[in-house]
């Protein structure tokens, strides 16, 4: 599927410019896209994919003529997602003469506001591109979690057993904010390794730094119940550049649904 839409070719950017553009990219985006790392991920699908098929119809109350009926296909459109940078030009070229510290703070920035979206979106929804989120959806009580993160197996447990009391299998996941996160680390000795090794006896599967979610969010990890579909998948481009910058941007296009609700469980403070 051709990309040209990114315009990269136009970019004053050398072949290993782009390749450490890409790379940083990356890096910075593989630990923090959550959603894809506990959901259902299907895609890319292309930057043309612009909606996906629910599978379900509504009545049109008019038709052309009589003696027909009519229903309309409902779909849900991919929304498109876009996080702007710039690199300085003098980086760019000190990187092609072999420096290894280029700048690329901003497009560190931008990596994270991209990730934070997606998972927002995913976790809690988002309304105005109609999401639903999965803690939205839920119909499970949230679970409250107390200041004191050696108790944190408890929530996590109780939040277990309601997913059980619903016929929900596991293995489960936990995607922890970034303040459940750094509590969990802190509290137990040697990095909070033996607080998470109690977690994951809990739950049997992935606990993972969520940067966007608010609390904690326990759901299965048996597949089927929430569904992330990509068009563009997360892709540099080009947009303009001036005498000293190089303006580009990350971008991608996605919807999420929400195929079983009672899949998963809030976690939230006391």
């Amino acid at each position: 599927m051709s990309e040209n839409h990114l315009l990269r070719s136009h970019a004053p950017i050398t072949t290993a410019g782009w390749e450490a553009i890409d790379q940083e990219a990356r890096e910075r985006l593989t630990v923090a896209l959550a959603a894809r790392r506990l959901v259902d991920f299907s895609g890319p699908r292309g930057w043309e994919h612009s909606a996906t098929n629910l599978g379900r119809t509504e009545p049109i109350a008019e038709t052309p003529c009589d003696g027909v009926t009519a229903l309309r296909r409902r779909v849900l459109p991919l929304a498109e997602v876009r996080a702007p940078f710039s690199v300085a030009r003098d980086e760019l070229r000190a990187g092609d003469r072999g420096a290894e510290d280029v700048d690329f703070d901003a497009l560190d920035a931008a990596a994270r506001n991209l990730a934070v979206a997606e998972n927002k979106a995913v976790f809690h929804g988002w309304a105005q591109a109609g999401v639903q989120g999965i803690t939205e959806a839920s119909p499970h009580p949230e679970v409250p979690r107390d200041e004191n993160f050696n108790d944190y197996p408890r929530p996590v447990a109780k939040a277990v057993e309601l997913l059980l009391r619903a016929g929900i299998a596991g293995p489960y996941g936990l995607a922890l904010g970034t303040d459940d996160y750094t509590g969990v680390i802190e509290t137990a000795e040697h990095g909070g390794y033996p607080l998470f090794d109690h977690l994951r006896q809990i739950l049997d599967g992935p606990i993972v730094w969520s940067p966007g979610v608010r609390g904690a969010v326990v759901l299965s990890q048996r597949g089927g119940d929430f569904l992330l579909e990509c068009g563009q998948d997360l892709a540099v481009g080009y947009d303009h550049h001036d005498a000293d910058a190089v303006h580009l941007y990350l971008v991608e296009s996605f919807s999420f649904r929400v195929a079983t609700p009672e899949a998963a469980v809030a976690l939230v403070p006391a």
